[in-house]
């Protein structure tokens, strides 16, 4: 009715304008009232050039259909902030789900756990599992498992140590050490060394110092070789009652999807016996005999091995056994053994669950229950254990630790935070289906904690120096610099202000860009934290045109006209290495050969390194105590990586840039070829009255050969004992490490 009515009088009005500026101007009557909406509307109308008649009409209407100002249009309304923020909860939900989650985004990952959240079984009633395999003996089994735990949920992290955990560990190890802790039980920490051909004693530290990391304790540290001798007996008793023989196939006859029945699958139980005892007495060559499980598997493989000969010594049972079990075997047992709840697991396992209850069945012991959940797996990563190895011996990285790797050592050398990594895990969520995420979501949870707990430092990668020829003091002055720029309560640090300062080249531009705000001709810029404003008054260029350095002049910023932009500094700063990184692959699926036919060795990214050797950190790091982490300004966070100065060699490592949260790793100019003891001088300016010296011991180091991985030691050389068994070599047969060499019988027909 009132648009109408003002188009009749004003046939020439626009009525979409009239129409927006009613619409516009409606939503102020709850703070301003009906005459003042009234009057805004009129006004607006005016300034578009609308007759007063035409204003007239409008406001009467408007003020007919709002009614008189009333007490409660003069009441503020409160903010409906948590509408905005449910709002914001479900536009993050979206996006994790869209890249594979499904948990909830509004619970914790101890919520996720607790209780009846998963739907698990409680201790004592496996029975209840779908899927869980009674016999005559279950029930007895489980009255004398709940007398030993007393009901207590128990669980168990089994890896293997033949390698460095990675990103997909970290979710096991919270669902396994969480699962436990939010239901008030324990959890072991297992190792799987059944395989000593491929385990060092490096990989056993790194996984319990990762596991610590991330804030677990396991309530046992434990090891599959702790049961070996009941696992030999065990397997005694399988052929005892006939349910295991030994095989003479060999492993490549085993291998496909239908490989033959053995022949020896009827063996007499008493042949089986003695053949499974000179297997333990070293009287078979490796590959010459294994003893096999009679049963078929759910992905229809049959007779899984049990047992296999391996000459090897074990890096904690030494020569004692030259047969060692396999994961088929071993796995379910220990579970048994150590009176296990919930045994979780990754969901290639399931097809293994069928062999965990037949085998404690088999043998009458207490059988757990087998949970799978689903792997986590991230874009632009590879984590298989053998590729990074090809990685590391092509010298695309440097070790196991390289910040472009996703294993939990490069990314807690990469500055990732534990609590940045188990966030990242609780948004992930528990799920069945196999979830691959963006690296991106990781990042975006180490931001969240690094923000709060990385302080601030300023540093300059390119340099560019800066005079101020009208200094204001005699000598230099001393800045506080909040730690935390949002909340000062948080602390300052000092760092020296002077006649000379450095700041980033990208910073300057002589003859700049529509939009630049930076240095500038007549363009003046702040220096952060000082409170000076500088203004450019002569630009120092080299021989070959390039500029040197800048002539400037400062002022108070309070002084005049406040500048367009502030930049980070450094002055008297400390000299450093710096090392970008960016991603690794070029590809979201380096390992699909759809996507990458050339293998993931082609789509390496030239550009995932770039060092930056003259880069310049204010003074305030130089306390930094190994894996502090910064948050450089405008740069981004920082990890570092500091060694003690004596006897060591003094490295910074890697930071994570923001916004892009790429990596770079910092450490003080290569000392190769100094003499121990020799001192360097940190490099030092013209406001410098009296440059420092730093001494510095610098330790040595044997570098491996260019393209070749680094030697391994303690490691059996394996062709040296190839040659041996070939040659008939005395000396080497002689050794009590090679004692299986006296043995070459062959086994009975």
């Amino acid at each position: 009715m009132l648009l109408g009515e003002a188009r009749a009088v004003l046939k020439w009005a626009d009525g979409k304008m009239i129409k927006n500026e009613v619409d516009m101007q409606s939503v102020l009557v709850d703070s301003l009232g009906s005459l003042e909406s009234a009057g805004r509307i009129s006004q607006g109308l005016l300034e578009r050039g609308y007759s007063c008649h035409c204003l007239t009409v409008v406001s009467a209407q408007v003020l007919h259909l709002l009614g008189p100002k009333m007490e409660a249009d003069l009441e503020k309304k409160p903010k409906v902030a948590k509408a905005r923020l449910e709002e914001t909860d479900r536009r993050t939900a979206k996006d994790v789900i869209e890249n594979g989650e499904t948990a909830d985004q509004t619970l914790s990952l101890m919520e996720q756990l607790r209780g009846e959240a998963l739907k698990f079984h409680k201790p004592g009633e496996n029975y209840k599992t779908p899927g869980y395999v009674m016999t005559p003996h279950t029930m007895n089994l489980l009255k004398q498992h709940l007398e030993i735990t007393g009901g207590q949920v128990r669980t168990r992290f089994p890896p293997e140590p033949n390698g460095i955990l990675h990103i997909g560990h970290a979710k096991a190890i919270s669902f396994n050490f969480g699962y436990a802790k939010a239901n008030n039980g324990i959890c072991f920490l297992r190792f799987d060394d059944t395989n000593p051909e491929k385990e060092e004693a490096k990989f056993f530290t790194a996984i319990y110092d990762m596991v610590a990391w991330l804030g677990y304790t396991p309530y046992k540290v434990t090891y599959a070789s702790d049961y070996f001798d009941q696992l030999y007996a065990w397997a005694v008793e399988l052929i005892h009652r006939g349910l295991a023989y030994v095989c003479h196939q060999r492993g490549e006859e085993l291998k496909g999807h239908n490989p033959l029945p053995s022949p020896w699958r009827d063996r007499p139980m008493e042949e089986s016996l003695l053949l499974f005892e000179a297997m333990r007495k070293g009287k078979f060559s490796e590959g010459e005999a294994t003893l096999r499980m009679k049963l078929v598997m759910e992905d229809g493989k049959m007779d899984p091995v049990a047992y296999r000969v391996k000459y090897t010594p074990h890096h904690r049972t030494g020569d004692k056994w030259c047969i060692y079990p396999t994961y088929d075997y071993t796995h379910c047992l220990c579970d048994s053994i150590e009176h296990i709840t919930h045994s979780l697991c990754t969901k290639e396992f399931q097809a293994r669950r069928s062999s965990y209850f037949w085998l404690c069945n088999a043998l009458d012991v207490y059988c757990p229950v087998q949970w799978e959940y689903g792997r986590l797996n991230l874009h632009y990563a590879v984590v298989s254990k053998r590729k990074i190895l090809q990685l590391v011996a092509t010298g695309a990285v440097r070790d196991w630790d390289d910040p472009r790797l996703f294993t939990l050592t490069a990314l807690r050398r990469r500055g990732f935070p534990p609590e940045g990594i188990n966030n990242f895990c609780a948004r992930v969520g528990v799920t069945v289906a196999q979830t691959t995420m963006e690296p991106h979501l990781l990042e975006a949870c180490v931001r969240d904690v690094l923000n709060d707990t990385a302080p601030r430092a300023m540093a300059v990668l390119e340099s560019l120096r800066v005079t101020i020829t009208n200094f204001p003091a005699a000598k230099s002055l001393d800045i506080q610099v909040p730690n935390f720029p949002a909340d000062e309560t948080k602390g300052f640090h000092q760092v020296p202000f002077t006649p000379i300062v450095f700041i980033e080249r990208t910073d300057f531009k002589e003859e700049p860009e529509p939009g630049f705000k930076r240095l500038a001709w007549g363009q003046p810029v702040g220096l952060r934290h000082t409170g000076y404003v500088i203004e450019l008054q002569r630009v120092v260029k080299g021989p070959s045109g390039c500029v040197e350095s800048l002539e400037v002049t400062c002022r108070r910023a309070d002084a005049g006209e406040k500048p367009k932009a502030f930049i980070h500094w450094v002055s008297q700063p400390l000299t450093c290495e710096v090392r970008l990184y960016e991603r690794l692959f070029q590809h979201k699926n380096p390992e699909d050969p759809t996507e990458v036919p050339g293998g993931f060795l082609s789509d390496l990214n030239p550009a995932s390194l770039r060092v930056v050797e003259a880069a310049l950190v204010d003074c305030s790091v130089a306390l930094a105590k190994p894996f502090n982490k910064f948050q450089f300004e405008r740069l981004g966070f920082n990890a570092f990586h500091i060694f003690p100065v004596y006897k060591q060699q003094v490295t910074r490592g890697p930071a994570l840039r923001w916004p892009r949260l790429r990596k770079a790793e910092l450490r003080r100019p290569q000392m190769a070829g100094v003499p121990e003891g020799e001192s360097f001088r940190r490099r030092g300016t013209a406001g410098d009255a009296e440059p420092r010296t730093k001494v510095c011991r610098v330790h040595l180091k044997r570098e491996a050969e260019p393209g070749r991985a680094p030697p391994r030691e303690g490691v059996l050389d394996q062709r040296r004992l190839r040659r041996a068994t070939e040659g008939g070599s005395k000396e080497l047969a002689s050794s009590p490490s090679l004692r299986r060499l006296h043995y070459q019988a062959k086994p009975p027909p």
